[in-house]
């Protein structure tokens, strides 16, 4: 890996400053990643340079038809001052699966990781040192083929930048949802299990919906029947029935047009780990709004990268309002919360070797 060092990069005092900021996406690190792909030569040889704009010619093709995909990770600090990554190789493997679906190159998990490992060793100046904070890393790569034919790309970009971050959502404060019935996510054969850019941009216009509602966030619900709940935002949700140990931790299957998170994959073993039974399912807004009810639903919880965990606090429908519990975050939902990030900050045992040391 080539590697050109920034002779601008913020010396140690600043730096340290706007960690101590925060703010998700406020403030970015000294350097990034570029890795070039041409469909006859293959992947060219990464290269660490200076954080700074790029310049692309305006009939690139990731203008025009949206080829891209991204991926969202994070570097935590560890007790003795060092960093792990947390489960790495799940987000490279997201990041080929996603390549698939939007007919870009294939980045091997070996070279995704490089570059990863690489670039925390020279900005980990950057990472946070406060429990819940973090690194937040975002690979992406783009169609840069110029041309406006409508074809998979014969040029890709591999980019990797990062940011400093604090709770993406404050999580004392529970938040908000409105299950949208006007719009949809993602139907079967479309690009839901993808991360790419059309995924989100399409969530906008109902997010917006969202806040006219007063709610922070937007549920979807499945494309053919309008029934069964899938996703908040652009985060896994779960749902928590009974209560202390007796309590069943539960999560929409994946069907295929729900994002794997790897958060939601943690939280599975984290529960079991808690001694909570876990299971999968097709949950329909009727089980949730009859389960808060009857009070079986006790806590529910929106989980990401970016987030970790976030309490919902009540749910808007056009089928009325529905508090959870008490409105306030459950106490499972925390117990769950703190102990992730107890395993991702080192201070609690890591049975799964999720955790991968970088320095």
């Amino acid at each position: 890996m080539k590697i050109s060092l920034n002779p601008q990069a913020k010396d140690e005092a600043t730096r340290n400053a706007l960690v101590a900021e925060g703010g998700f996406g406020k403030y970015y690190t000294d350097h990034m990643v570029v890795c070039e792909w041409e469909d006859k030569k293959g992947w060219a040889e990464p290269e660490i340079k200076a954080y700074g704009p790029i310049t692309l010619d305006p009939a690139t093709a990731v203008f025009h038809y949206g080829q891209e995909i991204f991926e969202g990770m994070k570097a935590y600090r560890q007790p003795d001052g060092g960093i792990a990554l947390f489960r790495p190789e799940a987000n490279a493997q997201r990041f080929i699966n996603s390549a698939k679906r939007l007919a870009l190159p294939e980045m091997s998990i070996e070279l995704f990781l490089e570059t990863v490992n690489e670039f925390v060793k020279i900005d980990g100046g950057w990472v946070p040192n406060q429990v819940g904070e973090s690194l937040y890393i975002r690979p992406f790569m783009i169609a840069t083929e110029v041309g406006l034919g409508v074809r998979p790309t014969n040029k890709a970009t591999y980019m990797l930048i990062a940011t400093p971050a604090g709770a993406y959502f404050d999580p004392s404060k529970p938040v908000s949802v409105w299950i949208s019935t006007e719009y949809v996510r993602a139907a079967q054969g479309g690009t839901g299990e993808a991360k790419c850019g059309g995924n989100y941009a399409a969530s906008l216009v109902a997010q917006k919906a969202a806040a006219k509602e007063g709610c922070d966030q937007v549920v979807w619900l499945d494309a053919k029947e309008r029934k069964w709940v899938e996703e908040m935002g652009g985060m896994n949700l779960y749902f928590v029935k009974g209560s202390g140990k007796d309590a069943t931790v539960i999560t929409p299957k994946l069907t295929g047009t729900l994002l794997p998170g790897v958060t939601r994959d943690s939280i599975l073993s984290v529960a079991k780990d808690l001694g909570y039974k876990t299971d999968e399912v097709m949950l329909s807004v009727d089980d949730w709004r009859d389960g808060i009810a009857s009070g079986e639903i006790t806590e529910i919880f929106a989980c990401g990268t970016a987030a970790v965990v976030s309490p919902i606090g009540q749910a808007k429908s056009a089928m009325g309002t529905w508090v959870t519990g008490d409105g306030q975050p459950g106490k499972i939902t925390m117990e769950i919360r703190n102990h992730l990030l107890g395993i991702q900050h080192g201070k609690i045992e890591d049975k799964h070797g999720w955790n991968k040391r970088v320095l």
